[in-house]
Parts: structure tokens; sequence; C-alpha cells
């Protein structure tokens, strides 16, 4: 299901998802196409392990409201009026340093990607996501995992490589206490004394370096899509990294 503006219908009872056993991420969603923004609020609230606890138009909003409600996932838009999304990422995790802040935009442009992650975001996702992606997308975050649209793998390790494997690693790390603790090593440190990848996982770090998705992968290397989310799991065991970003990354400067 992709977003789109139209808010949809609520679903009949028992269809949907099923109540969550965990209390619900809370959310605070920040854009300023009213239409979207509502629909977007219907759509998450279709999810039982959501809860948008409030939402604003802008940035000057957002700033005033992240205090207050101290939710978990902020869904940020770029283009808003006044000060960007990009640029207001700092003042939130200031005023909630708890809070995650999860882009959500139609740019694929990738130093607005680079800055998204460099002053703090925790993920950076196109609005064409599929409705259950964005879901998982949100959950992940709350995690204090990163997340970025397969389709800007390629935009990103190309917008990094030009400062440094060590900075890229450290940008795309979990960030704020949930990160607490998690690695920042460059992904060469990360694989000092790994074990070799085998022919195939080579193979797939090429197409994850290519910004290819899971799906793609799989049709490229004609192979299931369950066997692609195997082989990623080996590659990031053996190299000692916490995300595909940073696989792509690692891919990237190999190949230097």
């Amino acid at each position: 299901m992709t977003i789109t503006t139209a808010i949809p219908l609520a679903p009949p009872a028992g269809v949907g998802h099923q109540p969550s056993a965990e209390p619900p991420v809370t959310l605070l969603v920040v854009d300023d196409h009213t239409l979207f923004r509502r629909g977007l609020i219907a759509l998450l609230g279709q999810d039982a392990g959501l809860l948008v606890v409030g939402e604003a138009g802008d940035a000057a909003e957002a700033l005033r409201l992240a205090p207050q409600l101290l939710p978990q996932v902020i869904l940020l838009d770029n283009h808003l009026p006044g000060v960007m999304g990009v640029d207001a990422i700092r003042g939130l995790r200031e005023v909630s340093p708890a809070s995650r802040v999860l882009m959500l935009t139609v740019s694929e442009d990738g130093q607005d990607l680079a800055a998204a992650l460099r002053n703090g975001a925790q993920g950076y996702l196109l609005k064409t996501i599929d409705g259950d992606l964005l879901a998982q997308a949100i959950r992940r975050a709350a995690r204090g995992e990163p997340v970025v649209s397969p389709e800007l793998m390629g935009k990103l390790v190309a917008a990094f490589q030009s400062q440094g494997v060590a900075e890229a690693a450290a940008l795309i790390a979990p960030a704020g206490p949930a990160g607490a603790g998690a690695s920042t090593q460059p992904p060469e440190a990360a694989n000092s004394g790994a074990a070799p990848l085998s022919p195939r996982e080579e193979d797939v770090l090429r197409e994850i370096a290519r910004g290819a998705s899971n799906k793609e992968i799989a049709r490229t290397l004609d192979i299931a899509e369950t066997t692609v989310k195997i082989h990623v799991q080996h590659i990031l065991r053996k190299l000692g990294l916490s995300s595909r970003v940073q696989a792509a990354v690692y891919a990237s400067d190999r190949q230097r």
C-alpha cells in the first residue's frame, strides 16, 4: 500500500494489523501539507503498534510540541516553511533527546540525505515507500537502528565517499541513548580478522553497494529473496557491521 494524499478508510472490524503485546511506538508527524499529513496519520492509525500523539505543520511547531509529547519517533518532512527539515533535526534532538528523527520526504538529493544523517537523523525515507514497510522502518528507528530507503543507498555512498569511510560509518551508526555503546568503527577496522565472504556473499555485497534492494538482488542473482536476507545477515556478521548501509560504504571503499 503506497502512501498517497488520500485519507484511507478505516478497515472493517477484524481486518488489519493485530494488536501488539508491546506498548505502541509514539509518533509526532511533521509535514506542512495538511491533506498528506492527515492521510498519513490515518494510515498509521491502522497499526495497533503505532500511536500518533501529535502533528505539526512546520519546524517551529514541532520544536514546541516535541518536549511536551516526548515521542519515540518524529516523522519529519524536509520541505517545510521557514526552516528546512534537515536544519531542524539538531534542535529537535536538543529539546527531545530520546526521540528518533526519521525523515520522510520527496527529496532524493544526496546532499539532503547526507545532511540529515550528519545532523543526527535516525533514517531517511522517501514518501513513495509502501505503508507496511514504513511501519517496519518506524519500529526499527525506535529501536535505534539506522534506516535508509534502498533506492538511496547508492547516493548515500557517493555522498560520503569524499568524506572518508570513518566519518561515514560514524554518521550511520545508531544515535542517541538507545545507540549508546554501539560501535562507530569504520568498516575497514570492524573487518579486521573477519571471516572471508563466500563468492555468493561477494555477489550480494556488490549489489548492496549498488543500492539494490533485497528484491532486486534476488532478481539479479536469480535466488529467493529469503536467501538474500540470509546472505546479508552473514555478510554483516562476518564483517562486524551493524547495517547494510555500513556494508555499502565498506564495499564502495574496498573498490576504490
